[in-house]
């Protein structure tokens, strides 16, 4: 069911809440946080349906916020329930001109009482997430480095601004990279690594940090760079673990299919497509503690690491 609300007020939009639930059946008593999903530059509709499906996972509410300061003043919304909305409940607020000047005062009626508060950033997010008005009423912060705007130097600020609570999902794409690279070198022969090499797209900021993430981990040089488009054109590439029995690969042969090669082994070919937009929120929304190794691989890992990839190509 879907309720349209044009030029509306935020308390219009709580009453309209408590109409809905109560003609409709539907409660927000078994809901366990409220997602605030910013946007300035489109791409609502990706962020909800994402949220409708993790919200299967962690049921929700969901404030999705589209920003237009430059606009008439005018406050819209629409109120999604039932199969519109998955397992959350999904306020759509377009805040344009004056309205659009204030996003505290636009979602603090809207929370759900005593609940946590998580903030999505898909695309523009401010300079430092935690000393927003929204980032400071959140336990949780999200950005997506590979998002607009995207600069391949993005990641190397993301320790600069970081604050306990915030993540990223180019760091949330690495989760089954880390499980693989991690389940090698707990296998025999348990030789220490001397040298590790990353290669990736030059639109993957994964590639980044999963570097900073084996310079801090393993405690050996790491040389990394990005292809081109023509070498690679998304995502990781490839790991290269140098060890003295011989070099351990995890390579990407399609954007599916992974196939690691070790020495004295056969080679495997493991499924290891990039994460949906789904997959890495609902992650995130299973812990709302921060996430202290993510603080230390940007800001540790990185410091350690030449931040400068090398502009070699693969032969």
């Amino acid at each position: 069911m879907i309720v349209d609300l044009p030029d509306t007020t935020v308390s219009k939009i709580s009453r309209a809440l408590i109409d809905v639930r109560e003609e409709g059946g539907a409660v927000a008593l078994g809901r366990v946080l409220t997602l605030i999903i910013v946007t300035t530059n489109g791409g609502t509709e990706d962020g909800i349906e994402a949220a409708n499906d993790a919200s299967r996972e962690h049921p929700m509410r969901v404030i999705s916020l589209r920003l237009d300061p430059g606009g008439e003043p005018k406050l819209d919304a629409e109120i999604r329930v039932g199969g519109d909305a998955g397992a959350s409940e999904v306020v759509v607020l377009r805040a344009s001109g004056a309205a659009a000047s204030n996003v505290e005062s636009l979602v603090t009626g809207l929370l759900l009482p005593d609940a946590p508060v998580v903030v999505w950033w898909p695309d523009n997010p401010p300079a430092t997430p935690s000393h927003s008005p929204l980032g400071r009423i959140a336990q949780r912060r999200i950005t997506d480095a590979s998002t607009v705007p995207y600069e391949t130097s993005r990641v190397a600020h993301l320790g600069d601004c970081y604050s306990p609570g915030d993540t990223d999902l180019a760091w949330t794409r690495l989760t089954h990279w880390r499980e693989q690279l991690a389940a090698v070198l707990d296998q025999p022969p348990y030789e220490p690594i001397t040298g590790v090499e990353v290669r990736g797209a030059a639109t993957s900021p994964s590639t980044a940090l999963l570097a900073a993430w084996l310079r801090l981990t393993l405690g050996v040089p790491v040389d990394w760079h990005y292809l081109s488009a023509d070498e690679w054109s998304d995502g990781i590439k490839s790991v290269r673990l140098t060890r003295a029995s011989g070099d351990i690969v995890l390579e990407r042969s399609s954007a599916a299919i992974a196939r690691l090669s070790q020495p004295g082994q056969p080679q495997h070919d493991l499924v290891l497509p990039r994460r949906t937009l789904r997959e890495c929120l609902a992650e995130e929304l299973r812990r709302l503690d921060a996430d202290l190794l993510y603080g230390r691989v940007i800001t540790e890992g990185w410091a350690l690491l030449d931040p400068t990839p090398s502009q070699e190509t693969d032969g």
